[in-house]
């Protein structure tokens, strides 16, 4: 059983005031077949934690490491990454002119491979998911994302999921700008992926509604970079009731606590 563990990663960014620190210390492990869900306020670091997984070059690591079954991830390149069985289906899928879908996803699946597939096979699985996930054919030559919807992209996402089988997937809020029905047939898509190949996911998302589709196996807090609380399904429940002020409060207390430490240390 494949296993992806993150330990004391810390991470900062590079802006116009200087060094910003924004994971703090995060210890995270999710094993194949898991479903973990990372909730938390906007600025906690989440889709921090995501772009640092698939190796986005703007994030500094300052510490810890990340490891894919032994193997620490941090040293490999972002294609490399890929290969091992990594997936980010990111927040923001980017456009790419006169690149079409069809094109992209027997690419993609060729590097990753190391041969291409069988075409006939191949034309056949890709038919089968585009119908599944409501997708019209005509999508197949299109470029990719370029005008398409939020939830075209959305689902191109989970298409690309489900056709390149990884060990991990990396969901960064995922359900962001979906309608209902859009929801739902993303949110099948996961379960039908993650029932087929067994993949481990982490699922960054705002709101509990596609918790409702998707059943998270354990829930974490993140505030203020780093997980402030972690538990089963009945903890997202909590923060739909409750939110996360609480959170907030409480590492507001301890950064000042901090901070009044080491002034009178100085």
């Amino acid at each position: 059983m494949s296993t992806l563990e993150i330990r004391d990663l810390q991470v900062s960014i590079d802006t116009e005031q200087g060094n910003k620190p924004i994971l703090k210390g995060v210890d995270l492990t999710i094993k194949q077949g898991e479903i973990h869900a990372v909730m938390g306020p906007n600025g906690s670091g989440k889709s921090t934690l995501a772009y640092t997984i698939a190796g986005h070059p703007r994030y500094k690591v300052d510490g810890g490491s990340i490891k894919l079954d032994g193997q620490e991830v941090l040293d490999m390149t972002v294609d490399q990454r890929a290969k091992a069985g990594l997936f980010l289906a990111m927040q923001y899928p980017v456009e790419i002119p006169g690149v079409t879908v069809a094109n992209f996803l027997r690419t993609a699946k060729t590097a990753l491979d190391g041969e291409a597939p069988a075409l006939r096979t191949w034309v056949k699985d890709l038919r089968q998911h585009m119908s599944d996930l409501k997708m019209d054919s005509s999508f197949a030559e299109r470029n990719v994302n370029e005008g398409f919807s939020g939830g075209e992209k959305k689902r191109h996402e989970i298409m690309q999921l489900e056709l390149l089988k990884p060990k991990f997937a990396i969901l960064d809020e995922t359900d962001s700008g979906l309608d209902v029905d859009a929801l739902k047939i993303v949110s099948e898509g996961v379960n039908r992926a993650h029932d087929a190949t067994g993949l481990g996911i982490l699922m960054i998302t705002h709101y509990t509604r596609i918790l409702r589709y998707i059943k998270p196996d354990f829930v974490h807090v993140f505030v203020d970079g780093h997980v402030a609380e972690q538990g089963g399904p009945e903890l997202a429940d909590q923060l739909e009731n409750e939110g996360y002020d609480r959170y907030v409060a409480a590492s507001a207390a301890e950064a000042a606590a901090a901070t009044a430490g080491a002034v009178a240390g100085a």
